[in-house]
Formats: structure tokens, C-alpha cells, sequence
């Protein structure tokens, strides 16, 4: 049985991922474009949803 394991990224990785600014990232977190989850005081955001955004976005403009 293969086990598929998410990798999690934070706030920098994904602002460095999309090269976006911090506010732009929390944005897209805040409108719900950027799917993210919290532990504590800890924001992870999936790898997963940067590759949708950024698919969604290559859809939009096409």
C-alpha cells in the first residue's frame, strides 16, 4: 500500500514558490484561493494548492 505524504510549506516557501509578497500571500489565503492550514500559531500551506493556484491561474489567462 503506497502512502502518499503532503508536503507543507510556509509562508516564505510559498511567497518564494509563487514570488509574491507576504500580503499578497495572506490575501490569497484570506479569499480562499490559497488553501492553508494552522497548527498553533503555525501556517502551513500544501504544496498541493500552490499547484492548483498557479493551474487555475494558467486557465484563467488561456
Amino acid at each position: 500500500m503506497a502512502s502518499t505524504t503532503a508536503v507543507l510549506l510556509t509562508v516564505p516557501e510559498a511567497m518564494e514558490r509563487l514570488k509574491l509578497g507576504r500580503t499578497k500571500v495572506y490575501d490569497l489565503i484570506r479569499t480562499k484561493r490559497l488553501v492553508s492550514i494552522t497548527e498553533g500559531r503555525a501556517r502551513r500551506i500544501p504544496e498541493s494548492s500552490v499547484r492548483d493556484y498557479i493551474r487555475a491561474r494558467i486557465e484563467e489567462a488561456a
